[in-house]
């Protein structure tokens, strides 16, 4: 009797640990936290929050650009695609940035992306398209885009690379260099110097994908982050 006591105790002790852990909700739905005095306060900037659960509620004052000595310092709020209608890149191109955290995760509890976006079209409007490729901090990346509805490149996401720098913990500083080439065929992402994704152009400009290569590129936060972007602009191929 005293075994079965034990059993049926150990069963109950286990249903009641997973009741508990279902109904605690993922970090990834936690809700954006808006920054306090926000807005864009750089000439010609501009930007779109996403229309995601995190964002509900929350607009576009609702995170932080700002510009000090070249560098571009971002703090996020809801997720944010920032850009300059006069930045636009056509034909073979390159757009980086060296994006530093320097209190990583700061302002959540878990890591969130950001990074370059590129081939934006109609942005701003119910029609947009973009592809962006986004580090985090522990290791991982994504690409991902817009056309309009979210789309992402490859089977998973985050996907590992060595290349991806990791921060050595909570509060500590990380950078990652980042940036999106345009080739004849080929859009491709290198962090850190290395190509870590690469895809046919067929690929990416397509149906709910993007409309073509060509556009206006920017930045891009994911809620609840704060960086500063360094180096930012374009080459051409």
């Amino acid at each position: 009797m005293r075994l079965l006591n034990t059993s049926l105790a150990a069963v109950t002790i286990a249903l009641s640990v997973s009741v508990v852990i279902a109904q605690t909700p993922p970090a990834a739905e936690q809700g954006s936290v808006a920054v306090k005095d926000g807005g864009i306060f750089v000439k010609g900037w501009t930007g779109k929050v996403d229309a995601t659960p995190e964002n509900t509620g929350l607009a576009l004052n609702n995170a932080k650009l700002t510009e000090e000595a070249g560098a571009l310092h971002v703090q996020t709020g809801p997720a944010v695609t920032y850009w300059n209608p006069a930045n636009k890149a056509t034909g073979n191109y390159t757009v980086k940035g060296t994006f530093t955290e320097s209190n990583y995760m700061g302002l959540n509890d878990h890591p969130h992306p950001y990074g370059i976006v590129i081939a934006g079209n109609d942005l701003g409007t119910d029609h947009q398209s973009l592809l962006y490729c986004a580090a985090y901090g522990n290791g991982t990346y994504i690409v991902r885009g817009f056309g309009p509805e979210p789309f992402r490149m490859g089977d998973r996401r985050p996907e590992a690379n060595a290349a991806v720098h990791k921060a050595a913990g909570k509060g500590s500083s990380v950078t990652q260099e980042i940036a999106m080439s345009v080739s004849a065929d080929k859009v491709s992402c290198a962090i850190n110097g290395t190509v870590v994704a690469s895809y046919d152009k067929a690929q990416v400009v397509a149906p709910g994908k993007l409309k073509s290569t060509d556009g206006v590129y920017g930045i891009r936060f994911a809620h609840n982050t704060e960086a500063v972007v360094t180096g930012f602009g374009v080459s051409k191929q």
